[in-house]
This record gives C-alpha cells, sequence and structure tokens, in this order.
C-alpha cells in the first residue's frame, strides 16, 4: 500500500471557493490512483489536506486529474494549485491557476516546465495534443475588416471561457481608472473647456497633473 499525501489550495480572490463536489486521480508513469473525494466546501484562500491510498507506487507524479461534480446549483471553482507528496518524501506541485466551471475534468501538469522533446511517456504526448487542440478551439481568429488586424471569432466577450476573459479584478482595476482619470480632466477643466488651446504648454499643464500617476496606478 502506497500513501501519497495531497493538499489542494484555492485561490484567494472573491467568489474562489465552492460547494461542489471536488475529486482528484493522481497519474504516475506507473499508473493513476483511483478517483478520490477531496471535499464537498472549499473557502477562498484555503487549503484541502487528504491521502490517497494506492494498491502499489505510481512512480513519478507526471500529472493529476481535478473532477468538479455539480451536486444542485452550479458554484464555479478557482483552483490555485496542488501539492503531492509520495510515500519516499518527493514533492510534486501542480499549479492549476483557473477556473473550474459546471461538470468537468481538469488535467494539469507537473510544473517542471517540460518541452515537447521531454515528453517521454504517451499519455503525456496525449494531454499536449489535447491541450494544443483546446487552444486552438478557444482562439479562433476571423478578419474584421480588410486591411485590418485579425481579431478573436466571437461577438462577445461573454462567449469566451472565464479563463480566457479579463479577470474581474483587472476589470474593476481599469474602470476605476477611467473613472479617475475622468474626474481628474474633469477637476483640471479639460471636458468642460469650451475654447481652443492657446499653446502647447497650455495641454502640458493639463495633461502632466495625473499622466504619470494615473499610468502608473494601472500598471
Amino acid at each position: 500500500m502506497a500513501v501519497y499525501k495531497v493538499t489542494v489550495a484555492t485561490g484567494d480572490m472573491a467568489e474562489a471557493g465552492t460547494n461542489n463536489s471536488i475529486s482528484i486521480t493522481l497519474v504516475g508513469s506507473y499508473g493513476e490512483s483511483r478517483q478520490t473525494t477531496v471535499s464537498f466546501l472549499f473557502l477562498p484562500g484555503k487549503e484541502k489536506s487528504l491521502s490517497v491510498h494506492c494498491r502499489q507506487d505510481l512512480g513519478p507524479i507526471v500529472l493529476i486529474r481535478l473532477h468538479k461534480w455539480r451536486l444542485f446549483l452550479e458554484d464555479a471553482w478557482f483552483c490555485k494549485d496542488v501539492r503531492v507528496t509520495a510515500p519516499n518524501g518527493t514533492l510534486y506541485r501542480f499549479p492549476c491557476y483557473q477556473w473550474l466551471e459546471g461538470v468537468t475534468t481538469v488535467e494539469v501538469r507537473e510544473g517542471s516546465g517540460k518541452k515537447l522533446v521531454d515528453d517521454k511517456l504517451q499519455i503525456l504526448k496525449e494531454h499536449r495534443q489535447r491541450e494544443l487542440a483546446a487552444r486552438q478551439e478557444a482562439y479562433r481568429w476571423k478578419d474584421f475588416a480588410q486591411g485590418w488586424p485579425r481579431c478573436l471569432n466571437v461577438d462577445s466577450i461573454f462567449e469566451l471561457d472565464s479563463n480566457i476573459q479579463f479577470s474581474s479584478i483587472r476589470a474593476k482595476n481599469f474602470t476605476g481608472f477611467l473613472i479617475f482619470q475622468g474626474a481628474s480632466h474633469f477637476l483640471s477643466g479639460f471636458l468642460l473647456r469650451r475654447t481652443s488651446w492657446n499653446s502647447l504648454d497650455e495641454m502640458r499643464t493639463i495633461f502632466s497633473r495625473t499622466q504619470g500617476r494615473d499610468i502608473g496606478g494601472c500598471l
């Protein structure tokens, strides 16, 4: 009997937790574990620890599968990362940093930054092919107009997967920046100006009050 210690971390942003069922499968070079339930409740910024019991040593852990099941209502979950400690003490890290929505299974590679030529196992080669096909499906391009740069083949950003959309945190920061910039220009007299500029120096005076500070806060 081989026992693996697993720690699953949830992201610390708002609504990252879930009350849906999450389970995990460990995949090693010698075989894979049975699907093991992690928990039915995840809170933002918290970790869940469990033990996965296997009949034999799985060898080096090359990837994991995270399974999300909806019990009643859909509740998306943001997984930060997963850490697996093998019976011999070897620690494997699996950075996830993505949303899991609906009834789904997500495969995550061990975070060692391997290239295509490093994939010796067939299961890793197949995983890379599936991942490439998914990316090609998600990032489909179309011609907006002749002579214009190509753009994503969607009518709205909401048609994209949540992991592709602009994050809510960044969106709020961006919106806040626009409001702050608009207020600054309003207070400086830029938005209500009804006469022409007298000189370039006058324009520089208006924009220099907020430009450096605004751009720094947006990055």
